[in-house]
């Protein structure tokens, strides 16, 4: 039996991999400070991710950027599981100090008290992000190597040429898988912020004899995700806009793509990271490595829900998103025995019959585009 501490046990993966450890015989502590834009305006009483894993784990309500909460979460305990963070890709491009004090800052508290204060941490498990990478990996024909694309131009966007370029190639970009040893050069203040996570926690642990193992998870869904953020989880927002009855706006050509993992997925290579001793030291990318574009995501939610609204496909954009970008998992394959079991099509369905039995939220992403069209943002 193992004392396991879960940073964001409350949110969306925390609350299933706290409860999948307690049904392991795990002792499970959850730091989590309930945060509106997930949990809403009175999550002890309506959050049924919070609901879910109340009076079943030793819970505290607290901020990662707090050391008295720290100091109090980490007494006892053997391994910490650091997913608090804020999450939003576009909303990070203007919510600067707030993600960089939360997933830097609260970082640096952590691995500060395990430098400098007696504890009993022997593992340290934290969540990066695929988009620590960016615009991903691509092989060119031209110049018969791997290429990493920057950020695309706003200028190649504004005349609907949204695919990725790169110097000195002028035919198409083959897109390959993106292996745990790609360039890592992300695009939105999000991607930075968990890139520096994973290096600070990796540089530290190994330098105070503490293991430590990082996770690049790909896009995570599946029943329990929060139905009211607009500001992440493509799958949730054409969801509540369906119920809604609202339009859905496309953003590009619609022909952008991701590579979608399901919750239990996510759940089963994390606990394989904190139990396998030969994952010291490595980050993992946890996907599927199988694309599915934006129109097939909304095609597909309407068809299971029954229901068909109008759908635009704008040109719109927002600067930091990425086009295409997909996990090569064999490394997680290799070290941690891991493979997913769920598919798109199952996922989904599962999803959906879940969304079914929720009561319909408000529909509060036009307000977080506009948020975006005001600090220049979206296009």
């Amino acid at each position: 039996m193992k004392n396991i501490l879960i940073t964001g046990g409350a949110g969306f993966i925390g609350s299933n991999l706290a409860l999948k450890l307690i049904e392991k015989g795990e002792m499970v502590t959850v730091l989590d400070s309930l945060s509106p834009q997930i949990h809403g305006d009175n999550p002890e009483a309506t959050s049924p991710l919070y609901k879910s894993i109340k009076d079943k784990v030793r819970f505290i309500k607290g901020s990662v950027t707090s050391r008295a909460d720290w100091q109090q979460a980490l007494v006892g305990q053997d391994v910490v599981v650091h997913l608090a963070a804020e999450t939003g890709t576009g909303q990070s491009m203007y919510e600067i100090e707030k993600y960089v004090g939360t997933n830097i800052g609260g970082t640096a508290i952590l691995l500060d008290i395990l430098a400098n204060q007696p504890h009993t941490i022997k593992k340290v498990v934290v969540a990066e992000s695929r988009a620590i990478y960016g615009e991903g990996r691509y092989w060119s024909d031209e110049l018969n190597q791997y290429v990493y694309p920057e950020v695309r131009a706003d200028e190649d966007m504004q005349r609907g040429d949204f695919e990725v370029k790169y110097k000195g190639c002028h035919k198409p970009l083959k897109l390959v898988g993106t292996t745990e040893d790609s360039k890592i050069h992300p695009t939105s203040v999000y991607g930075i912020t968990k890139q520096v996570q994973g290096q600070l926690v990796h540089l530290v642990c190994q330098s105070l004899g503490i293991q430590s193992v990082s996770f690049r998870y790909q896009n995570v869904y599946g029943p329990g995700q929060s139905l009211s953020n607009p500001y992440t989880g493509i799958l949730s927002i054409f969801s509540t806009i369906i119920k809604n009855g609202n339009e859905i706006n496309i953003f590009e050509d619609g022909r952008e793509t991701r590579d979608f993992v399901y919750i239990d997925d996510v759940v089963d290579a994390t606990i394989r990271g904190i139990e396998a001793e030969g994952a010291n030291g490595y980050a993992f990318n946890v996907g599927t490595g199988v694309l599915t574009d934006v129109i097939t995501v909304a095609k597909t939610l309407m068809q299971k829900y029954g229901t068909e609204v109008p759908m635009r496909i704008s040109g719109n954009y927002r600067l930091g998103d990425i086009r295409h970008n997909y996990a090569d998992i064999t490394l997680a394959k290799e070290i941690l025995d891991y493979e997913p079991k769920w598919s798109f099509d199952a996922g989904i369905e599962a999803f959906c019959k879940w969304v079914d039995t929720q009561a319909v939220q408000e529909d509060k992403y036009t307000a977080s585009i506009e948020e975006m069209r005001n600090k220049g943002l979206y296009k």
